[in-house]
């Protein structure tokens, strides 16, 4: 194991694995730190994750050869969209033919992703794994990609402002009895959010990946709740939209937050991906933005004048500067929607369904919001 090397990044998730890579491909020496030890590995419970991803993050990867190497029934193109209130007709529809375009997002198995980037990271000639626990070898530049409960962060002193919705999120995958045809479906509705996204798995073009937000004590009862009456609560949800529903495996629960660090760069260090920002998951654009990062860093490093360091502060200023802007744009989008759809108040439901379906009808802004959830 070398004694230095040029970058350390601290945590082995899917944006730590694709920031290790990218730097690799510059022929930069990094040290990937965070990997379990061999002798201490357990056969991990099943991961329930999907990922909504946009353009950018497909591009992204495909640059980093990984895309092309997912199996293919790990990826689903999502070709359609509809996302109802909650009052009849509030309705708002996407279509990717319309915005001329390839699809609104792919839906990729998180563990199959996680599987690729580290396939990808064993033919990397520039990179050593570090097990976590292990001692770190010197690096001009470390860059913590350990997610929202970092521990490199806290040790750095840098604060985490957070704020708790309160509520929960609930995964499961789904199998129906009517095939998915590349749409996916979301509910908002006072005081829960419930999105399908549509997979290959775990039954050829009729699984579906759920993600279902709700205030903690129903989240724990849905979690809790026998498969029948778990099944029942999810037809009265979707109305039938999608079909029959029937769970498939275990179910999962998280806590949701919005929560942002105070400051993403110093001298010799940077935060990437959910140590610098979180945010609710009703647009799917958690695993978006933090590999909008890792573009972002990657291209200033490998932009950087010839006589500056990797680690020189004012050169992670510049990628801190091109982050800002989206990442806290991507904030108040998604908790202003969750604001406005939770509120139980008479008005606020008239405005919100209103809302939707008069978006529906404005080409123009509706083609804008697509487009910067495409492209974040």
């Amino acid at each position: 194991m070398d004694s230095s090397v040029d970058v350390c990044v601290r945590g082995h998730g899917a944006v730590g694995m694709a920031l290790a890579l990218a730097l690799a491909h510059q022929g930069l020496r990094v040290a990937l730190v965070g990997a379990p030890a061999a002798a201490a590995a357990l056969t991990p419970a099943p991961d329930l994750r999907a990922y909504a991803l946009n353009a950018g993050s497909q591009a992204l990867l495909a640059r980093l050869k990984v895309w092309a190497a997912l199996p293919a029934d790990a990826v689903t193109a999502v070709h359609d969209m509809q996302v109802s209130g909650d009052a009849p007709g509030a309705v708002l529809q996407f279509s990717a033919w319309q915005l001329q375009a390839d699809a609104l997002a792919w839906i990729v198995d998180a563990a199959e992703l996680d599987a690729a980037l580290a396939a990808a990271l064993r033919f990397a000639p520039h990179v050593q794994h570090v097990p976590a626990g292990h001692a770190e070898p010197a690096a001009a530049l470390r860059v913590l990609a350990e997610g929202r409960e970092s521990a490199s962060r806290q040790a750095l002193g840098v604060a985490w402002q957070r704020s708790a919705y309160g509520h929960s999120a609930l995964a499961a995958r789904l199998v129906a009895d009517q095939p998915h045809a590349g749409q996916a479906r979301q509910w908002f509705r006072s005081p829960d959010v419930l999105a399908l996204l549509p997979l290959h798995r775990p039954q050829h073009g009729h699984g579906y990946a759920l993600v279902w937000s709700q205030p903690e004590a129903a989240a724990q009862a849905l979690l809790a709740a026998p498969v029948a009456e778990f099944e029942a609560a999810l037809a009265q949800a979707t109305g039938g939209a999608a079909g029959t529903l029937r769970l498939v495996g275990e179910r999962a629960l998280w806590p949701l937050a919005l929560a942002r660090a105070e400051a993403v760069h110093g001298p010799g260090w940077a935060l990437v991906g959910d140590a610098a920002h979180v945010v609710h998951p009703l647009a799917g654009q958690g695993l978006n933005l933090g590999l909008a990062d890792v573009a972002a860093l990657a291209r200033v490093l490998a932009e950087r004048e010839p006589w500056r360091a990797l680690g020189d502060e004012k050169l992670l200023a510049r990628y801190a500067r091109e982050r800002a802007a989206p990442n806290q744009a991507m904030a108040w989008v998604t908790d202003g929607l969750l604001q406005l759809f939770a509120s139980p108040a008479p008005l606020a439901r008239e405005l919100r369904n209103r809302g939707l379906t008069l978006l529906d009808h404005l080409g123009p802004a509706k083609r804008a919001l697509a487009g910067r959830a495409m492209n974040s």
